[in-house]
């Protein structure tokens, strides 16, 4: 695109809302919509209109950025006088941003391009960093598309952090679910170690010094630290959707005959802290679930 594409972000939220500051303020016309319409209300005046609708919200863009939390939530915008299909007039490149199936992203592009007679276009880009480098415009974004669908959404990406293009459309989903096993996973090995040690007498805050510099230094010890030292579990990244993206991962795994049994213990364990109804909490609550109902 010859001029910055005009960009609409559905879901405004603690990922959602910072990036469409930053797509913002690097030139591109942006329009929000959120269900909650406080939501993107918080947003006006930053350089950023409010949409009444999602169809007001698609006739206002070349580029749609979904922040949702699945696909069935976008699938459930899309159809009705009111919803994205109605207000897509010209060519349309509908990013995907949330973590979700790659087979499912694939299906949802195909029905996209029927409905709208191919005017709408769709890429999957989820992101990872969570809301500390969504805020700082640094997130690692994973990019599966055509190449020109994805040319067209780059620079409205390159805005939010650094997006690769790993490959088809589905790509960009089976990389999230290879990060979202590791974080799943690490978050999991440190609520373990956090209790080990706190029953063995060690002071968190040291041990936690001590695992920072070695081989066990990362960067989700690095943002659930204080969480674990003070069982502090303020949401900045849910736990209820870690046994959604391991689900996904497992889905993909079985389509390409993967062994996977570590992803297949975890999803258990994601599973049973969300029956347990913790899910609402942040991700490092993973340390009350193993404390209380191991």
């Amino acid at each position: 695109m010859s001029t910055p594409p005009r960009v609409g972000l559905l879901g405004p939220g603690l990922m959602g809302a910072p990036m469409a500051s930053h797509i913002s303020r690097a030139g591109h016309p942006t329009t929000v919509w959120a269900r909650r319409r406080e939501a993107a209300a918080a947003l006006a005046g930053d350089g950023i209109t409010v949409a009444d609708t999602p169809a007001a919200l698609a006739a206002a863009s070349d580029v749609i950025v979904a922040m949702l939390p699945d696909l069935p939530h976008l699938e459930a915008l899309t159809a009705g006088p009111d919803g994205l299909w109605a207000g897509v007039a010209g060519p349309v490149v509908l990013v995907v941003s949330s973590t979700v199936s790659p087979a499912g992203v694939r299906a949802f592009a195909a029905r996209a391009a029927q409905e709208t007679d191919g005017r709408v276009r769709v890429i999957d880009a989820p992101v990872s960093g969570g809301e500390a480098k969504a805020i700082d415009g640094t997130l690692s974004i994973m990019v599966g598309g055509p190449d020109a669908d994805v040319a067209d959404a780059w620079d409205v990406l390159s805005a939010c952090g650094s997006p690769t293009h790993l490959g088809p459309l589905g790509a960009g989903a089976v990389a999230k679910a290879c990060n979202q096993l590791i974080v799943g996973a690490e978050v999991a090995a440190l609520a373990e170690a956090s209790l080990l040690a706190r029953d063995a007498g060690i002071d968190l805050a040291i041990l936690f010094d001590v695992l920072d510099r070695g081989l066990a230094s990362s960067r989700v010890l690095e943002q659930k630290r204080e969480k674990l030292t003070s069982a502090d579990y303020t949401v900045s990244g849910p736990a209820k959707f870690m046994a959604k993206d391991l689900r996904f991962a497992l889905e993909a795994a079985h389509a390409s005959e993967t062994a996977m049994p570590l992803t297949e213990f975890l999803r258990g364990q994601y599973e049973g802290l969300n029956a347990a109804g913790l899910g609402d909490l942040d991700i490092a609550v993973m340390q009350r679930y193993i404390d209380d109902h191991q």
